[in-house]
């Protein structure tokens, strides 16, 4: 035995594993807590047209949330097996199934949270009903673009917890604030804000399609994998119903 060859591999291993960091997504991710709070939605670095980014994510499949390849113009296995369950012969069971196995979406905004200005751009994530309020408020005619860095608006998000919504989930409301403001007074604070976000699509595991394969397989047949390890993914944070 080299055993100056394993002190090096025995070295590398530790190294590596207490290199390891968990990442901290508190810096990446806003999420309302109860109450009220101020918030501005900022311009997209990615998009100057649109602010919002959705995203589709299949949960249940595995332990952990999957982002689904259709996000990024790839084929997803998932998605043709619920489309072959469709074209095929009508029944109820392959209706409920590939409706369950639909993804589902979720849409992320960069958000400048009034009071925290010093954690620069996060993104916020919500579901169809604050969705639809927030464009509901951007065809206002009275309101118009809420993210104009010199004439646009804030936004209140109030927020109420389980025993109010009756699940176990938070559910929030917007509504926008009546002054426009600018978004900052520090012109170079706003360029920065403008430039340094997150990308929601660079944030999730992306599977294979064979590994995306394989986890559907096991979840059509879960008896026959049991002593069979999950596929994991690092999700950012898990995702509110709203």
């Amino acid at each position: 035995m080299d055993i100056n060859s394993i002190k090096q591999k025995l070295d590398a291993l530790q190294s590596k594993s207490t290199g390891t960091q968990k990442t901290d997504y508190s810096t990446i991710f806003w999420r309302p807590t109860v109450g009220k709070q101020q918030i501005r939605i900022v311009p997209s670095a990615f998009n100057s047209k649109n602010p919002f980014t959705e995203l589709k994510f299949y949960y249940g499949i595995t332990n952990k949330v999957m982002i689904s390849p259709l996000n990024f113009s790839d084929k997803d296995p998932i998605a043709l097996f619920a489309q072959k369950l469709r074209e095929g012969e009508y029944n109820k069971e392959n209706y409920v199934l590939a409706k369950k196995l639909d993804p589902k979406t979720r849409v992320f905004a960069p958000v400048i949270v009034r009071g925290e200005e010093d954690k620069g751009v996060r993104l916020w994530q919500f579901g169809k009903l604050v969705y639809e309020e927030l464009l509901s408020l951007a065809v206002d005619e009275e309101i118009g673009d809420y993210t104009d860095v010199s004439s646009g608006r804030d936004l209140t998000v109030e927020t109420v917890g389980p025993e109010s919504t009756g699940t176990q989930y938070n559910k929030s409301s917007v509504r926008v604030r009546l002054k426009t403001t600018p978004l900052s007074e520090d012109s170079k604070q706003v360029e920065g804000w403008l430039k340094e976000q997150p990308n929601p699509k660079e944030l999730f595991k992306r599977y294979t399609f064979d590994e995306m394969k394989s986890a559907l397989e096991k979840w059509l047949a879960p008896e026959d994998n049991q002593s069979e390890g999950e596929i994991s993914s690092e999700p950012a944070v898990p995702f509110d119903s709203e």
